[in-house]
């Protein structure tokens, strides 16, 4: 008994207590003594002791929310039920790693505890303090690590499209660089005169400009029927690849007759084959202009979503903002779900911190689209109140349930199976909105559930 008193009191929360108040600790706890992988708590069963881990090795794994969790725990460790939580079972399963021993006090003699042993208590509830900060410390991180892979996923696919296209177009240049090469040869071994070398130019340069909407699919299908035509009249039976790409540029029929008219047959042929060549390199260098503009115009909104090479703490446009969420969650957005803005004209600048109000949006917008279930009609509403710019994230998806209303707020509170979130979202929200000096407010009500956010416009928060 003098050992394990001497071991009790250098666990810190006994740290200085007096020598009868130990004694009786001890008197209403069992001491146990573990082997390696012997547990001395399970998941999910009732929570009725506290543990104080004299010494060895421990851990506590289990699983949450779907996920595998490990934590290693000290000799010296107060865990378990404490006095005045709220644990209904053990979250994980506690485990000795090595030898070791174990004092096992009843959540029974609780109310004993804290007559007999009032420092202690007030120790204990300080170790629940922190425990319950951990925790939330952990869930929120475990919580934006989530949102992050859910973002990353997205944002990879929206920069794969582009990239694949450019890298398509970049492959299919290489064929269509040995087309005009081998065409300009050809043309180069003919007799051309000035006129014949300038007639081909002009009409090449004039197909490439050509600008504005392709013809539609049915005019495209009959203008290739009429080149083939004509290709084949002047014998060029194998060119309906080439009469295919010419019709969607609106190449005429009386052209090609014009050409092997004052070009000939062989020449005629070659500098079609250039011209089709051309308007196809053409094409796909605007394809290329393109894809990279798109990848540029991501990189561009994860950078201001991000606040990266940018000041912590500066005003911001909530426009510009909004516009940037709504960017990175285009993946979501583009299956299904119509966008509509009503943006207040004149710029509105609000003092943030980093990327934090892009959270906010995130979230809201997110379980936006959830709600609808990816399909449906999604508002973004700024405008001007007093001091203050309001924010109103509109959906018509079913709505929050009356009776849940009141606790969406709550952290840890989420309507999501297992696995599915969370419960951090709109806990998060509301401090960061808080944070900014604002608020927030929810209405809902099948088809219409409106999230309504205030902050105070620069200069008067």
């Amino acid at each position: 008994m003098a050992e394990t008193a001497d071991l009790l009191r250098h666990v810190p929360a006994f740290a200085e207590l007096p020598d009868d108040q130990i004694d009786w600790f001890l008197s209403a706890a069992q001491e146990l003594h573990l082997n390696a992988g012997d547990t001395y708590a399970r998941q999910n069963e009732p929570a009725e002791a506290m543990f104080v881990l004299l010494e060895g090795e421990f851990q506590w794994r289990g699983e949450l929310a779907g996920e595998s969790v490990v934590l290693a725990v000290k000799s010296g460790e107060i865990t378990g039920t404490l006095p005045f939580s709220r644990m209904k079972q053990y979250g994980l399963t506690g485990r000795a790693m090595t030898e070791a021993r174990v004092l096992r006090f009843p959540a029974s003699r609780f109310p004993d505890l804290v007559q007999r042993m009032p420092v202690l208590a007030t120790r204990l509830v300080g170790l629940m303090s922190d425990r319950i900060r951990e925790v939330t410390r952990l869930e929120q991180q475990r919580d934006r690590l989530a949102a992050l892979g859910k973002l990353s996923a997205g944002l990879a696919h929206e920069l794969n499209n582009p990239a694949s296209a450019a890298k398509r177009a970049t492959s299919q240049l290489r064929d269509l660089l040995k087309k005009v090469r081998d065409a300009s040869h050809e043309l180069g071994r003919r007799d051309l005169t000035a006129t014949q070398k300038a007639e081909i130019e002009r009409l090449e340069a004039s197909l490439v400009q050509m600008d504005g909407p392709p013809p539609d699919a049915l005019t495209i299908s009959d203008r290739e029927e009429q080149l083939d035509s004509s290709l084949r009249r002047h014998g060029q039976n194998d060119l309906w690849q080439l009469a295919a790409d010419l019709a969607r540029k609106n190449f005429k029929p009386e052209v090609i007759d014009q050409l092997f008219s004052s070009l000939g047959s062989e020449t005629a042929r070659a500098a079609l084959v250039r011209i089709s060549a051309s308007l196809e390199i053409s094409e796909l260098l605007h394809q290329i202009e393109h894809s990279t503009s798109r990848i540029s115009e991501l990189v561009g909104a994860i950078k201001e979503y991000t606040f990266m090479d940018q000041s912590p703490v500066q005003n911001v446009d909530i426009v510009k903002t909004l516009e940037n969420t709504l960017t990175i969650l285009n993946h979501k957005l583009k299956h299904g779900v119509e966008v509509k803005r009503d943006y207040e004209k004149i710029p509105l600048l609000v003092n943030s911190f980093g990327s934090q109000l892009n959270q906010v949006w995130t979230n809201l917008i997110d379980n936006a689209i959830d709600s609808m279930g990816g399909k449906g009609e999604l508002w973004v509403h700024t405008f001007r109140e007093d001091d203050c710019v309001v924010v109103e994230i509109r959906d018509n998806g079913p709505g929050i349930a009356p009776e849940v209303q009141p606790r969406i707020f709550e952290p840890f509170f989420t309507t999501k199976g297992v696995g599915e979130g969370t419960g951090l979202g709109l806990d998060t929200v509301q401090r960061i909105v808080r944070k900014h000096r604002g608020n927030i407010q929810v209405r809902s009500k099948p088809g219409d559930t409106r999230f309504q956010v205030r902050l105070p416009l620069a200069g008067n928060a």
